[in-house]
């Protein structure tokens, strides 16, 4: 695969319902595999890769990013189909490699992972079975160009954020819930008292969406 991975793998030969879990700006693919043993009780095969952007933060280490930004949250359309593309290019080859069900996918995303999650599910919502966006926002250039269609009637889609995130307003979740709204998936939004991450309220939650909606 050209990008590098981290993956859970239950015991058993499967075919497995499959987390594709996309990390934020900044991080890398360790980041969100530490949710595999509380996704489906563990029994979820779930593939976290990791971005090709370095990212140098102040004082910090370097992690990884899926698109370089420009002012804001801006980039560029093809920046977003390059990384679009490397994605869908790493699940197919491990379709190949992995039991992975493929009527039971689900892309999870956060930050600018979820943000790369939304063009990928809702570019083509018949690849994935559910999609979640945590702490991330809708890309005004996606919003802009889809329009309500049956392939995205009952997609189940979960939104999560935090009312004190100060990377990602809540406003930019709150903006994505009307869109998608207008757009006719199955919507489950949630707003908790934390800032840009996962608590475990949140984390409780998405654990239940993926139980009740699509595992």
């Amino acid at each position: 695969m050209d990008l590098l991975y981290a993956a859970h793998v239950p015991a058993g030969e499967g075919p497995f319902p499959t987390v594709l879990a996309l990390h934020g700006w900044g991080s890398s693919a360790h980041d969100l595999i530490g949710l595999a043993p509380v996704l489906n009780r563990g029994e979820a095969l779930v593939l976290s890769p990791q971005g090709q952007v370095d990212v140098r933060m102040p004082d910090g280490p370097v992690g990884y990013g899926w698109y370089p930004f420009g002012e804001g949250t801006r980039v560029s359309p093809e920046e977003i189909t390059r990384a679009c593309d490397l994605v869908l290019a790493f699940l197919e080859v491990a379709k190949e490699r992995y039991p992975i069900d493929p009527g039971k996918i689900v892309v999870l995303g956060f930050d600018q992972g979820g943000a790369l999650a939304f063009d990928l599910a809702l570019g083509d919502s018949s690849r994935f079975a559910g999609l979640a966006g945590l702490s991330c926002w809708l890309p005004d250039q996606l919003a802009a160009q889809t329009t309500p269609d049956s392939a995205h009637q009952g997609l189940p889609v979960l939104i999560v954020h935090g009312t004190g995130d100060p990377v990602v307003p809540v406003e930019r979740a709150r903006e994505a819930r009307q869109r998608l709204t207008a757009l006719g998936v199955a919507l489950t939004y949630r707003e908790y008292e934390m800032g840009h991450e996962i608590c475990a309220d949140a984390l409780r939650d998405i654990v239940t969406w993926l139980d009740d909606k699509v595992l």
